[in-house]
């Protein structure tokens, strides 16, 4: 069953970024703006006559322009005033003066920013859709006389009876009455191994099948089953964090108004006592442009620009300027368990003989009658052989019995690797029997070996922590001042026993996607700033309901990188920490960015209104100051900015 899916997804279309992108219309006039715009300033440079490359700028206005001042336009309809109409007025300005290439500029910057928001918003929807996809469109329905029938799967009822067969996907939340299988639930619980499945369990819609056929009676119709509610939880998660904005997007209102306002006294006022035209009309398009938010948009972007480009570099790739600058609140962490903080595989950590058996010779047999198995438990034997050398030998009479284990026969000798049968109350505990005991109370999972029906060992498995966890639990605990948390959808005693290993001392076990979620709102409403790592479709909800949410990039699923405001591409834990650290050395550029801005604005401004500023003056000094914190944000592109914020014992506050 793991192999056919994976081979599936490997013969699956690739997906097609650009492709994606150039979908969008807001991308499109994005592009043929920036083109516009560098070919007039080829020209411009190249010293072709005006007409050319003002006609260029023109179109670049046009194209790349037109849809800011739409929004403009609706925002006043609705009698407010946003930085879109600024910019469109602006840029207007300083074409009405000759200043095309400032208002160009403006107009590629503010094209561009829609253009990325639109691409992210896009995937956000095309990610819920494809979760909705893992629930099978249709079912086999089972009659009262026993027929099947093939059905859509919105059209179960609760008590139909459906039949699930090998490797199909589940077609709704039901109980199973009849059949034994094992079903990868990963989707839903976050476990690392396919749970055993017999009459009275229950299975979810959208997870997958192993090697047994179940007949079970639906208990939730389509559009109450838990993929379902993972699907409105990450609408509505997502819809609540729509409105995240920019520290300099949140005072835009009241500076996009005064600017309007003091440039219409300045052409307003001196006309009314007599002034000329011209020289009036020229005074107000210097303080439109003197006062035109370039500086404090550079002032912005660059440092965090920057930053990301940074941090990409180093595996973790962040989705946007705004996910970049909210990372320095992060004030709590919070891990998933199996494959955030563990690798996501299992693995044979200990194997114990009974007398009269070496380890090797248990471990060899074993791996030759799982050879033909295709239950992850088989392949970490397997595994386990060939790191330690040893040859796999042949297996004749294979059969794998769903929620048991595998039979067969291996150079002679019967074979059964098999999960612990539950001993009664009052039997004596034997060896094979005290073994499985102590790895059930440690957290792990443990298969008894039977060599021609007698016990000859216990293979123990657990899922490796990840290297450096400990440590980047460490980290986080000195940069946040709180001790990062546990939450699985595993049993308690494994996630204790992987939290013991990271230092983590809060932890929530059991729980499904909607006590995640409910986690981060209750940690939300004690003023906490939470940051989630996690990597599968029931990280999902919690990722996008989180302040911030970060996914593992390797093996995260689609619908978790999609939700996630940043990945780990290489799933390296010890660049959290670094991540926020480079987060708050970027605020505090821009901080000091914001100050150099506001100072050039306010003297040339003053300048203007109270003295004469020449236009050329007032175009060198607002470029001037462009020029100085585009340079000073971009100091975040070195390599030494990254090892100072990976440094350890530094709060970066």
């Amino acid at each position: 069953m793991l192999v056919t899916e994976t081979r599936a997804a490997a013969l699956a279309p690739p997906r097609r970024p650009i492709a994606e992108l150039w979908q969008l219309a807001e991308v499109r006039w994005a592009t043929v703006a920036t083109v516009l715009f560098l070919t007039g300033g080829l020209a411009q440079l190249l010293g072709a006559p005006a007409p050319v490359w003002w006609a260029l700028y023109l179109a670049c206005y046009a194209t790349g322009g037109w849809e800011s001042a739409w929004a403009g336009l609706r925002a006043l309809r609705e009698r407010t005033l946003d930085v879109d109409l600024l910019m469109i007025v602006a840029a207007t300005g300083a074409a009405a003066i000759g200043q095309v290439f400032d208002g160009a500029l403006l107009i590629v910057i503010f094209a561009t920013s829609g253009a990325l928001e639109a691409f992210a918003t896009a995937r956000t929807a095309e990610s819920v859709r494809a979760l909705l996809d893992l629930a099978p469109d249709q079912a086999v329905r089972v009659g009262s006389d026993g027929t099947e029938t093939k059905v859509d799967a919105v059209d179960l009822r609760t008590a139909d009876l459906i039949r699930i067969r090998p490797g199909e996907r589940v077609g709704a939340d039901a109980v199973v009455v009849d059949g034994a299988s094992d079903v990868d639930q990963a989707t839903i619980t976050g476990e690392p191994l396919p749970a055993a499945k017999l009459p009275g369990d229950e299975v979810f819609a959208g997870t997958m099948n192993g090697t047994g056929t179940l007949l079970a009676r639906v208990h939730r119709e389509a559009g109450e089953s838990v993929i379902a509610r993972i699907v409105a939880l990450v609408e509505q998660a997502s819809a609540t964090k729509a409105g995240t904005q920019l520290f300099i997007e949140k005072v835009e209102q009241r500076y996009s108004l005064g600017v309007v306002v003091a440039t219409l006294a300045l052409f307003a006022v001196p006309l009314a006592f007599g002034a000329d035209l011209q020289p009036t009309l020229l005074r107000a398009m210097t303080f439109m442009i003197v006062a035109s938010p370039c500086a404090v948009v550079l002032a912005t972007m660059p440092p965090l620009l920057s930053a990301i480009a940074l941090a990409g570099r180093h595996g973790v790739l962040v989705k946007s300027a705004v996910v970049m600058e909210q990372l320095a609140d992060t004030s709590m962490v919070a891990f998933d368990k199996t494959g955030t903080l563990t690798e996501g595989a299992p693995r044979v950590i200990e194997i114990h003989p009974v007398a009269g058996w070496d380890a090797d010779d248990v471990l060899r047999l074993a791996a030759g009658a799982e050879r033909h198995s295709e239950h992850p438990i088989a392949a970490a034997i397997l595994v386990a052989a060939h790191d330690r050398g040893l040859g796999v030998p042949d297996a004749e009479e294979f059969v794998s019995t769903p929620g048991r284990g595998v039979r067969a026969v291996v150079n002679g000798r019967r074979l059964t690797v098999s999960s612990p049968a539950r001993p009664a109350a009052d039997s004596p505990r034997t060896e094979t029997a005290q073994q499985v005991h102590a790895a059930h109370v440690a957290g792990h999972t443990a298969v008894v070996v039977e060599i021609d029906d007698v016990a000859a060992g216990v293979l123990v498995f657990a899922d490796r922590i990840r290297a450096g966890a400990a440590d980047a639990v460490a980290a986080l605990t000195g940069l946040t001042g709180n001790r990062p948390v546990l939450l699985t959808g595993d049993n308690s005693g494994a996630a204790r026993q992987l939290a013991a290993r990271a230092h983590i001392i809060d932890v929530h076990a059991g729980l499904l996607p909607q006590d995640k979620v409910d986690f981060v709102r209750a940690r939300q409403a004690e003023g906490k700033k939470l940051l989630l790592v996690g990597d599968g479709v029931n990280d999902a909800p919690a990722l996008a309901a989180a302040d911030l949410g970060i996914a593992m990039g390797r093996h995260g699923s689609d619908l978790a990188l999609h939700s996630a405001d940043a990945v780990l591409v290489r799933d390296d834990l010890s660049t959290l920490a670094a991540v926020i650290a480079l987060s708050r050395r970027a605020r505090r550029l821009v901080k000091a960015n914001l100050v150099i801005a506001g100072s050039f604005i306010t003297v040339l401004v003053a300048w203007d209104l109270f003295g004469h500023l020449p236009l050329p003056l007032g175009v060198a000094g607002h470029e001037g100051s462009t020029i100085i914190v585009g340079l000073n944000g971009l100091r975040l592109l070195s390599a030494g900015a990254w090892h100072g914020a990976s440094a350890p014992g530094k709060s970066c506050r």
